[in-house]
């Protein structure tokens, strides 16, 4: 008995649609923009599933740049090669780059109000919680993953052990647990 066809999902019709979607969720996306990417690539428009995304998040995240538009690169890359790719870039970079100057210039004007500050400090919390909920959210898919669940847990714990209390710098803490992780799933993947 033959195996069932791999299930199919949704993907961006044109370059066009691909640059307009990018667009509207660098727009989206003040601070912690995890949550809003992965609400918007998996949930709604359903062009990866929970797995693809962790699995593109990951290599994103070790990536030079910022996350977001690593995996805008990744994804526009897999649906329609290097003009995607760059289709995708451009939508995550257009707009907010031209809002960005805007928002610079009445920043510079207004940074002294205290309504202003507060209103950052409100944004930030915003975003810890978006990215929180987010991780939450995801936790389901570590039960596939090849290292199993508890290692994956542990490997986290120690993670943020090595960063928040201990204060390891970031790059030593994801090269030398991200290279432990590597080992391990080589080692159970290896035939």
């Amino acid at each position: 008995m033959s195996p069932p066809p791999a299930q199919e999902h949704p993907q961006p019709k044109s370059l066009t649609d691909l640059f307009v979607s990018f667009t509207l969720l660098a727009l989206q996306g003040f601070g912690g923009v995890l949550a809003v990417v992965q609400r918007e690539l998996v949930e709604k428009k359903r062009w990866m599933t929970r797995e693809e995304f962790i699995e593109d998040w990951a290599v994103a995240q070790i990536m030079p740049g910022p996350n977001v538009v690593n995996l805008s690169l990744m994804v526009g890359g897999r649906y329609f090669g290097l003009k995607g790719a760059m289709a995708a870039l451009a939508g995550m970079l257009t707009v907010p780059l031209v809002l960005v100057l805007l928002l610079a210039v009445l920043y510079a004007q207004f940074a002294g109000h205290p309504g202003v500050a507060g209103a950052l400090r409100g944004m930030a919390a915003v975003a810890a919680g978006l990215i929180g909920a987010t991780g939450l959210k995801l936790f389901g898919a570590l039960k596939k993953n090849v290292l199993g669940l508890r290692l994956c847990i542990g490997l986290g714990l120690l993670c943020f052990v090595s960063i928040a209390l201990l204060r390891i710098p970031l790059a030593y803490v994801l090269l030398s647990l991200g290279l432990a992780a590597c080992v391990l799933a080589y080692r159970k993947l290896a035939p």
